[in-house]
């Protein structure tokens, strides 16, 4: 193991584009965890401490519907600013978001062909959108080109969360998604992961993603089919989009005893900003943070603004660039600058670096699988 992780501490290339490959994505290599220095005076106002602290270690934002939204639009400026969507360069910059992840979530009802043609069409728009913005975002698939982006004064731009039925049931096309760009799947939507839990295909799927580094997102997902991945994932898991359920009884949200499973696997919940799940004001928000916090542990806890997904926003959390006010208000209720810190990028990339060592890892000693759902499921 300790050759291993000597591999995994190679110089970081230059972050790539998502191109499509014969060979793996090269990875750029592990990145050893960054050190927490305070960045302000504690005797600061709540907003600017939060800028300060954000300008050191900004948001990595979970879940992002901005390519389909953008499928709608016959022309758009996301360099200069773009009106009509919640996500542009120039309010990402005025929210210190440093890595987003794009959702290539489909609408109700696709399923087989359909929902794989049009998650390629949806990989497709986002490359080509993430190109036409170069000077302020840039595609990342690793922790390591993450980091780099963010050097290079960019937004790391990943893939991810699909839907499940977007692999059609062939882990040849989640081995030819991966190869894409695609960093997260949602295991919900299917026969192998539904409210029975995993069948041996499902598991299946599951071991492949570790072997590939494909991040597992579990919200909207069974009690069973959570607990069953969280036993058999060697990689930390997510849940993009998941908040209290013991403050808002949504069906997304996690009770308690799954939110202290999820902590001690390692594993993270990204509270959505949405007024569904987590409610109408920036404080309810906050509540269930500190909620999450409380129950999982800090490094269980992460942000997805869930902008352009069609989701009502909470008050004074209207768009990409209102992180400021979320931290502020944490501030205020005491949290420290390592937890904020946390919440804001150091958990995602400890998710983002365990999947790469693992897939690093299983590529030693796992052959890609030539399973079948008939085989194995009947």
């Amino acid at each position: 193991m300790a050759d291993l992780q000597d591999d995994l501490r190679t110089d970081a290339a230059a972050a790539g584009e998502f191109d499509e490959r014969t060979e793996p994505y090269p990875d750029e290599g592990v990145v050893t965890a960054e050190s927490y220095e305070p960045v302000s005076d504690p005797d600061d106002a709540p907003m600017t401490r939060a800028r300060a602290i954000l300008a050191a270690h900004p948001v990595a934002d979970g879940y992002n519907g901005l390519p389909w939204a953008l499928k709608r639009l016959p022309w758009y400026d996301l360099e200069d600013g773009e009106s009509t969507v919640d996500t542009d360069v120039p309010r990402l910059r005025s929210g210190h978001v440093g890595a987003l992840f794009w959702s290539l979530h489909l609408p109700e009802g696709l399923d087989g062909d359909r929902a794989v043609g049009a998650t390629l069409e949806q990989l497709d728009l986002a490359k080509t959108v993430a190109r036409a913005c170069e000077e302020g975002l840039r595609p990342a698939c690793t922790a390591g080109q993450v980091a780099d982006a963010r050097n290079r004064g960019r937004v790391a731009v990943l893939l991810g969360p699909a839907g499940a039925p977007a692999l059609g049931d062939s882990l040849g096309i989640l081995r030819q998604l991966h190869l894409l760009g695609l960093r997260v799947l949602t295991l919900t939507g299917v026969s192998w992961a539904s409210e029975e839990g995993l069948t041996r295909f499902g598991e299946e799927v599951v071991r492949e993603m570790n072997r590939l580094g494909v991040i597992a997102d579990l919200s909207g997902a069974s009690t069973q089919t959570l607990r069953r991945v969280l036993s058999l994932s060697r990689a930390p898991v997510l849940c993009s989009r998941s908040a209290a359920r013991s403050l808002r009884p949504h069906p997304a949200n996690l009770p308690d005893d799954l939110l202290a499973e999820l902590g001690a696997a390692k594993g993270l919940c990204l509270v959505p900003l949405t007024a569904e799940q987590t409610g109408p004001t920036v404080r309810d928000v906050a509540d269930h943070l500190d909620h999450i916090r409380a129950v999982a542990g800090a490094h269980c806890v992460g942000l997805s603004g869930t902008y352009d997904s069609g989701a009502a926003h909470p008050q004074e959390l209207g768009d990409t660039s209102c992180y400021p006010r979320l931290v502020a208000e944490l501030l205020r209720r005491g949290w420290d600058e390592p937890d904020v810190a946390l919440l804001t990028w150091g958990n995602v990339q400890r998710v983002l670096r365990g999947a790469d060592f693992t897939a690093r890892a299983a590529q030693q000693r796992r052959e890609p699988s030539t399973a079948t759902i008939s085989e194995l499921d009947g």
